[in-house]
């Protein structure tokens, strides 16, 4: 039986499910998952591998209309995954209209025009599918039938994975014989020091409101494995003094109930005991700076 393999690039507005539905695509937690919007950052991949198959899953961030150089970043990362995709998941919900984005879908249809045979195959994931009823849901269905004509539309719910079956069947017929991309005992191609900053970032996005969560960034500054343990220093950046005292909260309460809880899931992640450092560190504008914006890892390119 020949080999099959792809890159399968998850596309969409944000909170409308992508890293819950990687998630389960993938089998295991390497995207964060929060109630608040833009909460997926960076383009992440998962890698599934089977005997005579590679799927390799790429999480984005929800597209949106930048405001900052970071915002340009994000947009970038979800950009390329149209170019590089040999299937394209289009996620949307059964609240969403079709027109809701434009110019993002306008450059999928582009795409399909430009490159003919060699475009990504496209399927529009409907995604909430349990919130409506069947007649809502058909309706759906004919709407997005009308505005991407050549893609495949699935309606799944994420959160409790029902019609995942049907798409993950889909996937496989579509996606094209090739060698694997990667090697088959890989899962992803981000290095552990990221899944510390991600877990960290979650944490941030789950115990302070208003603009806190947007205003912060994470990166460890050390990392030390051993056997039985890992070594962590981590810093999380903002961007002004005000922000700097409320995420350390009075005598360091919040700082350190941040470290706990992130030290848990770190320690579940990585399945070893964990010992975790915390520090808060003003950048001034940390967001429209390049060169901050490249030390944190935003560089599409």
């Amino acid at each position: 039986m020949a080999h099959k393999a792809g890159f399968v690039n998850i596309v969409g507005n944000p909170n409308v499910g992508k890293s819950t539905l990687m998630n389960i695509l993938v089998g295991e937690r390497l995207s964060i998952i929060t109630a608040k919007a833009q909460t997926t950052r960076h383009r992440i991949m998962g890698i599934v591998n089977t005997d005579d198959m590679q799927i390799v899953y790429s999480d984005t961030p929800g597209v949106l209309k930048p405001v900052s150089k970071l915002h340009e970043s994000m947009l970038a990362f979800s950009q390329s995954a149209l170019q590089d995709a040999d299937i394209l998941l289009y996620l949307t919900d059964t609240v969403e209209t079709s027109d809701k984005n434009e110019k993002f879908l306008n450059a999928v249809v582009r795409m399909s025009e430009d490159r003919g045979p060699m475009a990504p195959k496209v399927i529009v994931v409907l995604n909430k599918m349990d919130l409506v009823d069947q007649a809502t849901l058909v309706q759906k269905v004919e709407e997005w039938h009308e505005r991407l004509p050549l893609a495949e539309i699935i309606p799944i719910s994420a959160l409790h994975a029902l019609g995942t079956d049907i798409l993950l069947n889909k996937i496989k017929e579509l996606l094209p014989e090739c060698p694997p991309y990667f090697d088959k005992d890989q899962l992803t191609d981000k290095p552990a020091r990221f899944f510390v900053t991600e877990i960290t970032r979650e944490k941030i996005l789950q115990l302070y409101d208003k603009e806190i969560p947007y205003a912060c960034e994470v990166r460890v500054e050390r990392f030390k494995e051993g056997d039985k343990l890992i070594d962590i220093d981590a810093v999380i950046y903002c961007e002004r003094d005000s922000q700097k005292g409320i995420l350390i909260g009075r005598q360091g309460a919040m700082l350190k109930k941040l470290g706990t809880l992130a030290r848990k899931d770190i320690e579940a992640f990585f399945g070893k005991q964990v010992m975790l450092k915390t520090f808060v560190k003003v950048e001034k504008d940390w967001r429209n700076n390049l060169r901050d914006l490249n030390a944190f890892g935003y560089n599409p390119e």
